[in-house]
């Protein structure tokens, strides 16, 4: 089974200093057709201008990953984590029984262009954590983050059933992955590509269900993020 989620489809709110696109509902834009796939509850495409940021607020029993296109990010929580995100990098918060954090573009002058993906956690209550990684700079598929208790070299361990990995493909390159769990869902960060059939180019996504091999064909130079979930 596939669902398409075009990039011009998606829920799209503009509050002068955050235009913000997404793919399933969340907070005043609701969509009962896309609600979540899987454990992927919530992603969203930020556009932060100079300067501004999300204030300090609360999260709970949630597992968050950002993910910087480009600009940078301040992050500072309750945990007493305070960090810079840049392209290239991997961060994670499990929210757990409850975190403060806030978000920040520290740039005078260049927005700061993100992905905010929420998963939803296996267990409730838990101890909050942080980490935060380095992605790698070669092209390829590379796991970013896996479950808790799996092995991964600088792999962000969470608490769910979910491997995340990012792709970096240059135009006219072509290869298969037998997918782990039940549900996939594809995040298109930029260039176009086939997958099993369908065109999906930058801004879409693509759920995935019940498939046993997942085909891509890149067209263009390609960069895109994959969610494999088990779900029972």
């Amino acid at each position: 089974m596939y669902l398409i989620r075009r990039c011009a489809d998606r829920g799209f709110r503009d509050h002068g200093w955050l235009q913000t696109y997404h793919a399933f509902s969340f907070g005043d834009y609701v969509d009962p057709q896309w609600r979540q796939f899987g454990s992927l509850r919530v992603l969203n495409e930020d556009f932060v201008q100079p300067g501004r940021g999300f204030g300090t607020h609360p999260h709970r029993d949630m597992e968050i990953l950002t993910y910087i296109m480009s600009g940078s990010l301040e992050h500072q929580d309750s945990m007493e984590n305070g960090t810079q995100i840049k392209p290239g990098e991997m961060q994670y918060m499990s929210a757990g029984h409850g975190v403060l954090h806030s978000e920040f573009n520290p740039s005078s002058q260049t927005p700061v262009h993100l992905l905010q993906i929420w998963l939803l956690p296996n267990i409730r209550g838990a101890e909050p954590r942080y980490d935060q990684i380095s992605l790698r700079e070669e092209k390829g598929l590379h796991l970013v983050a896996v479950p808790e208790g799996n092995k991964g070299e600088n792999t962000i361990k969470l608490r769910t059933n979910a491997w995340v990995y990012e792709g970096r493909f240059l135009a006219s390159e072509s290869f298969s992955y037998k997918p782990k769990g039940t549900h996939q869902w594809i995040h298109i960060v930029e260039g176009k590509l086939m997958l099993n059939g369908y065109e999906l180019d930058q801004g879409d996504g693509m759920g995935i269900q019940e498939e046993s091999s997942l085909y891509f064909s890149v067209s263009g130079d390609s960069t895109f993020l994959l969610f494999d979930m088990e779900i029972s």
